[in-house]
């Protein structure tokens, strides 16, 4: 694949998990009562305003990584959340491939895209051997 290629392979995942990442936060803000319901569920509060508040931090976290400058900041901070919906299905006993591991397949496209849109992120990615 072309390095134009992959730039454009890298920005259409990008556009697709933010899109998902961003019904996400807007389900979450906006405090539908399935969220609510699905958060007394999974051991979270069954507030509004809890829901609000992972609304607000996926949203901030997702506004970061879709900006350019600061997109592996947010890939980081991403992943962090990732692993807290990934450990509290863990938790709770759901399913482990549909529900439990849904935060890493999501979390590796999202990694995937940077890989793809960012040529000089690949370097500090991939370990190399120390030379002597």
């Amino acid at each position: 694949m072309t390095k134009q290629g992959q730039t454009r392979a890298g920005w259409v995942l990008t556009i697709l998990v933010g899109l998902f990442l961003a019904m996400d936060a807007g389900m979450k803000l906006a405090a539908l009562p399935v969220v609510v319901e699905t958060q007394a569920a999974m051991g979270w509060p069954a507030q509004a305003a809890s829901a609000r508040l992972l609304g607000g931090i996926l949203a901030g976290c997702l506004a970061l990584y879709l900006w350019p400058r600061t997109a592996v900041l947010g890939a980081v901070l991403l992943t962090g959340y990732l692993g807290g919906a990934i450990a509290t299905h863990l938790r709770i006993g759901s399913p482990l491939a549909s529900h439990t591991f849904f935060g890493v397949y999501v979390g590796l496209v999202l990694w995937a895209a940077l890989w793809l849109r960012l040529p000089g992120l690949r370097p500090v990615l991939i370990a190399h051997p120390a030379r002597p």
